[in-house]
């Protein structure tokens, strides 16, 4: 477990570990998308981890599908983020802020201007979203335009933009869970007819363009994308294309040097040997549920480069001295990981 404790150079950084903090929402923003206030010494508890990739941020209005998530497009967002990465590099830790646009995973009752879903097709997800009335349904979302597609990546440009505005190191590209890259990549949500719809490589056009136009934006070291193959959640099915889909996703993504490529892994061992295979930059693996045990395998045996974590991170502000020293770990309270204020969020104990 040793290696897991060495520094090592992502791009041009250099990090102290290759522990990272996996993504996570915690609604805890202002109503505008600015971060909390909290957000500051939330981050900053945890920045002994090599690497932190904030929680899912908004590239636009129409990226903001749940209550209180923070955004990355106005003024007031990129003061917001600057205090924060601030305090992290203070720390000697690093941060990627990641961009996520829900796509269809919106309830308009969420959003400031009571916004419409959009999405590659006017398929709702069939599941409920919590929002300040309680569950609802979340409904139909609107097909978007070819127009409205390019200023979708234009929007994802902008905001990656702002980012390195507002002090990130880089921006990470959410391709998984469901939200609307991961959307257009499968057929259960992507019914369309045009040059985004169809073959494998009309589905994947839309990653592709938005991960070169950020790359191109702030540079292919400062990009990086997370990925989710094989996930079935909230409609979501690839079907039996979903493989094949990946391995000409992660070869074309591969062309454009990003910073690094982070799957979450969601149990098909055999296609994640063969997506390592295919990627020439860092890899850094997530597998849910994975063991104390187990933290650092990935790692020492050279299969990732880097391990990221959600749940114990966020319960423990100092994970990577936790985890070296073998001292027990704080339980996540799942009750106060959405919304709220400091309980659940910057209260976890640290060792003394």
């Amino acid at each position: 477990m040793n290696k897991i404790f060495t520094p090592f150079t992502l791009g041009k950084l250099t990090l102290n570990n290759r522990l990272v903090m996996a993504p996570m929402t915690r609604s805890r923003a202002e109503y505008d998308g600015t971060p909390g206030a909290l957000a500051v010494e939330y981050y900053a508890q945890r920045a002994g981890v090599g690497l932190i990739i904030a929680e899912g941020t908004q590239p636009s209005d129409d990226g903001q599908g749940y209550l209180m998530t923070p955004g990355i497009y106005t003024d007031a967002h990129v003061v917001g983020w600057k205090t924060i990465t601030s305090a992290v590099h203070r720390q000697g830790g690093h941060m990627f802020i990641q961009l996520m646009h829900v796509g269809r995973m919106n309830h308009p009752d969420n959003t400031p201007h009571h916004r419409q879903g959009v999405a590659p097709s006017a398929i709702a997800p069939g599941v409920q979203m919590f929002t300040a009335t309680g569950m609802q349904d979340i409904p139909v979302p609107r097909e978007l335009t070819t127009a409205e597609i390019a200023s979708t990546v234009a929007d994802f440009r902008y905001a990656a933009r702002r980012a390195i505005e507002a002090g990130a190191d880089g921006v990470e590209i959410h391709g998984a869970n469901a939200y609307l890259i991961h959307q257009f990549l499968t057929p259960s949500a992507n019914q369309r007819t045009d040059e985004y719809g169809g073959s494998i490589e009309n589905r994947a056009r839309f990653a592709l363009e938005v991960a070169a136009a950020i790359a191109d934006e702030i540079g292919a070291d400062k990009t990086a994308i997370r990925l989710s193959p094989g996930s079935k959640i909230w409609g979501i099915d690839e079907g039996e294309e979903g493989p094949t889909l990946y391995r000409y996703l992660v070869a074309e993504l591969n062309k454009l040097g990003l910073s690094y490529l982070h799957i979450m892994h969601m149990g098909n061992e055999e296609l994640l040997s063969e997506l390592r295979a295919l990627w020439s930059q860092s890899l850094i693996l997530n597998r849910p549920g994975k063991s104390r045990e187990a933290i650092g395998d990935d790692v020492e045996s050279e299969f990732a480069e880097l391990e990221s974590y959600g749940q114990m991170i966020l319960a423990n502000p100092d994970f990577t001295r936790r985890i070296k020293t073998g001292a027990p770990l704080n339980n996540a309270d799942p009750a106060t990981f959405y919304g709220g204020g400091a309980e659940g969020y910057t209260d976890y104990p640290a060792m003394h």
